[in-house]
């Protein structure tokens, strides 16, 4: 949602006259809202050097990744804050390790309180921009901690297909140029890797299937039209898909 809300991590594409009643028709009961896999949340985890104790999952959407930390870090404090109240819903519905461990609420991913040792942002940072949200960040990671984002990337040399997936996304940059607006927050990045492929049809194929089952019982025009733009996109990177990632980074602020 280009107004700054935490939710689906390709909204920024939707028209300005999207019906958003009926796009979250749409985007209910999906396990995810953003490209990724739990081996994208490992592979973080595993450039940390340590275990953190406490953890905030930023735009938690239906609680995919949040699940994946409660599992993967059996002692750690979780926080889970999300703008959708339905999406909170589904998280707290679909958690199934670590409830005493693990609190989900609706509210902005910067109205923070406490130190955390890691803040993971599954495809949520590019709502008011990359080094914005280190920045806004940055007084709520304790001593040493560190921040885990994806962000929309762009390599010299990609497709047309690729470039046209992107074209209403005009802050995207390369690697380099995320890892410039990473040091410009006062970070260093300290690691990255590309999410595409497996990650993104994690995301289009139960989403595809969600509108195939609501056609089946019959839609409004609404929400026929958000069905619409959302298969559409999902053509859109399949035409493409070699070239569309998200750059997954680990960073930590400068000293």
């Amino acid at each position: 949602m280009r107004s700054g809300g935490n939710c689906c991590a390709t909204a920024w594409r939707l028209p300005d006259s999207m019906d958003w009643d009926a796009f979250f028709t749409v985007h209910r009961e999906l396990h995810r809202e953003g490209p990724g896999l739990p081996e994208d949340v490992a592979w973080a985890l595993a450039q940390l050097g340590a275990s953190p104790a406490r953890v905030l999952d930023a735009a938690c959407g239906p609680g995919a990744d949040t699940q994946t930390l409660a599992r993967l870090l059996p002692d750690a404090s979780i926080d889970a804050v999300e703008k959708q109240a339905h999406f909170v819903d589904e998280a707290r519905a679909r958690l199934d390790v670590g409830r005493d461990r693990v609190r989900l609420w609706q509210g902005d991913m910067f109205d923070l309180s406490g130190a955390y040792d890691l803040i993971w942002c599954a495809g949520a940072a590019y709502f008011v921009g990359v080094t914005e949200a280190l920045t806004r960040w940055r007084p709520r990671l304790a001593a040493g901690g560190f921040v885990a984002f994806s962000e929309p990337v762009l390599e010299a040399g990609a497709s047309d297909a690729a470039q046209a997936f992107w074209e209403e996304y005009p802050a995207i940059t390369d690697r380099a140029g995320i890892e410039a607006r990473v040091r410009t927050a006062g970070y260093a990045p300290m690691a990255s890797r590309l999410i595409q492929g497996a990650a993104w049809q994690a995301y289009y194929a139960p989403m595809e299937a969600r509108i195939a089952a609501l056609r089946a019982q019959g839609v409004s025009a609404a929400v026929e039209a958000a069905c619409f733009e959302n298969l559409a996109e999902a053509e859109r990177w399949r035409a493409g898909q070699a070239d569309i990632a998200y750059l997954l980074v680990v960073a930590r602020p400068d000293p």
